[in-house]
């Protein structure tokens, strides 16, 4: 049967569910200060905390008895926690952090697993007036590195077993007062390493009832990701505590999130989907979280859903993929009976996910836009509207969104161009940390340019078609060649590298490399495997290039720009274009 056939065929189940939130009905004429800033609970002398509206307002209006979260160690332990308990443990840290001599503004690192822990931390660092900068516990130590010392990072949280990993550079971090090391459970049985403080002993001695929450505006800076480019090291995109509005809104109205539905989402905190949709959407919309410690594994996540009977449920569409070649069997084995919506970003969703998601969940599966700038979902497809399978949906209210040619002039439906937003949304970026010219070349002809390009059909529905620059989206992370590229050249072997994106049917891309090598280096098998374990420990796993091809000679332009252009071309087999500044042989 061919797609359209089968799409054609499909009863989504969604259209016919009146209770759901007609967003499009109630709110076209939607105004953010006159209809979502209302909705905020406000620190009682008129500031605004994230945390506050996350925790601190449920306790205050009643809720302090409903579970927070639910959390699943990957060793099978269970700890339950409510919002009285997450108040108190997160004004704890709060304590903790000004007993330190914390500065309002300071930059406060988080490289944990997904830990209890890590979120009573991050709450009372937004409590006490600092700015989390989370980290994915993947990485190696380059990259934690690169992101320390651009940010100037003051303190860091982390595990004894990834404080391990990254000793080496801690050394070249100046500006960095203390380390926090968190040991679940003595897992580890290490004595901490000298001048490391341990967070246990901290909480013991601190107290809650002494804390008193630092007064943070709506302006004040709140959280701190950073984001790859094609040229340079990982930009630091900094968000406002002003971004909480659009946060608690999209979650309720695009994820359909609300008091006392339990909701699982599978992002880590070291991405912003983990921090915005893992951290602010669901705990302002006083739900029950389930926080797995563990990774993919679908019978486990089947599980999960099955047992705790989870409502909401929201992931990756590289994850969704791997749940489908896991195969419908293992779906019949498990009651996901109580599941009422599913959502996916990070990537775009292909068609057939969709309608898979229908027939073995008897529920579409939601695909929604945005990006770490963006700070929180701009574009969706809603419980309350019909799903056009493939299609980023359409924009939030308050949101105009455009498709622009290369002079950004806004087109008429039907094209592909250039996407681009409308600024002045509630949890736009502020700045990249110190890097004022890139931050402001984001910006033409009263438009946000995001780097994605796509096109916008008749009905309003955008539909994403690609990256405009050399960024590879890897399983939803996004990865910048340049940072690769630096990585490889520190072998001794390798003269230049090139990286690029190759499509994958599971991970939508891999990091794939091309090197040349320094004289007295031949081209080998040992060598290429070399150099992936090389690249894996500076960097990731998930980060460093799944393969390397050696090259003779490199394409460059006369400039001496090495042409990735040309390098994925040459390596899909597709036209080459103009090559007219190619150097020559």
């Amino acid at each position: 049967m061919q797609f359209d056939e089968i799409i054609k065929d499909t009863n989504f189940s969604d259209a016919d569910k009146p209770n759901l939130i007609d967003y499009s009905k109630q709110y076209n004429d939607f105004d953010w200060n006159r209809d979502a800033y209302s909705k905020l609970e406000w620190l009682p002398d008129g500031g605004l905390n994230n945390a506050y509206e996350c925790v601190d307002k449920h306790v205050k209006n009643g809720y302090g008895d409903n579970l927070a979260m639910i959390w699943l160690g990957k060793n099978g332990e269970e700890e339950n926690y409510s919002y009285t308990d997450f108040k108190n443990e997160s004004d704890k840290f709060g304590q903790v952090m000004l007993d330190l001599g914390m500065q309002k503004g300071d930059r406060v690192f988080i490289f944990m697993d997904r830990l209890p822990e890590l979120y009573f931390a991050a709450m009372g660092i937004l409590k006490a007036g600092g700015v989390i900068a989370p980290l994915f516990s993947a990485f190696g130590p380059d990259p934690v590195k690169d992101r320390m010392l651009d940010a100037g990072a003051s303190y860091l949280i982390t595990s004894p077993d990834l404080r391990k990993k990254i000793s080496p550079i801690l050394k070249d971090i100046k500006t960095l007062k203390n380390v926090i090391v968190v040991n679940k459970d003595n897992r580890f049985t290490d004595p901490l390493d000298d001048g490391d403080l341990d967070y246990n002993k901290l909480m013991s001695k601190a107290d809650n009832k002494k804390f008193k929450m630092v007064n943070t505006s709506q302006y004040d800076f709140s959280i701190m990701h950073y984001t790859s480019g094609s040229t340079g090291k990982p930009k630091g995109v900094l968000h406002r505590h002003q971004a909480v509005v659009q946060q608690m809104l999209t979650g309720h109205w695009a994820l359909e999130l609300s008091h006392g539905d339990i909701y699982f989402c599978t992002a880590d905190p070291g991405w912003v989907t983990g921090t915005s949709y893992g951290m602010i959407a669901p705990w302002t919309n006083g739900v029950t979280q389930i926080i797995y410690e563990g990774g993919f594994g679908a019978a486990k996540w089947y599980e999960i859903i099955e047992k705790y009977k989870v409502d909401i449920w929201y992931t990756a569409p590289t994850a969704i993929r791997l749940l489908m070649r896991a195969g419908e069997d293992v779906v019949k084995k498990h009651n996901l009976s109580s599941l009422r919506f599913i959502g996916s970003v990070g990537e775009p969703l292909n068609p057939e996910a969709v309608v898979w998601g229908e027939r073995n969940y008897k529920l579409p599966i939601h695909d929604n836009w945005w990006q770490t700038e963006t700070g929180a979902i701009m574009c969706a497809n809603y419980p309350s509207t019909n799903i056009k399978p493939g299609s980023m949906g359409q924009p939030f209210p308050g949101i105009t969104m455009g498709i622009l040619d290369d002079e950004y002039n806004e087109l008429p439906p039907d094209n592909s161009g250039i996407l681009a937003v409308r600024p002045g949304w509630p949890s736009q970026m502020f700045a990249y940390w110190k890097q004022d010219e890139m931050y402001n070349s984001r910006f033409k002809k009263g438009w946000y340019i995001t780097g994605d390009q796509a096109a916008r059909d008749k009905d309003g529905y955008f539909w994403f078609q690609g990256r405009a620059d050399d960024v590879i989206n890897t399983a939803g992370h996004l990865v910048g060649p340049f940072e690769v590229e630096s990585a490889l050249i520190e072998h001794p072997a390798v003269a230049e590298a090139g990286v690029i994106g190759k499509p994958d049917p599971i991970a939508m891309e891999i990091v794939k490399a091309f090197v040349t090598l320094n004289p007295g280096f031949e081209q080998s098998s040992d060598l290429r495997k070399e150099l992936i374990r090389f690249s894996r420990d500076k960097l990731s796993a998930g980060v460093a290039p799944r393969e390397i091809d050696f090259l003779e000679t490199m394409p460059k332009t006369r400039s001496g720009k090495i042409m990735r252009r040309l390098l994925k071309a040459r390596e899909l087999g597709e036209p080459e274009g103009d090559i007219s500044t190619l150097e020559d042989d």
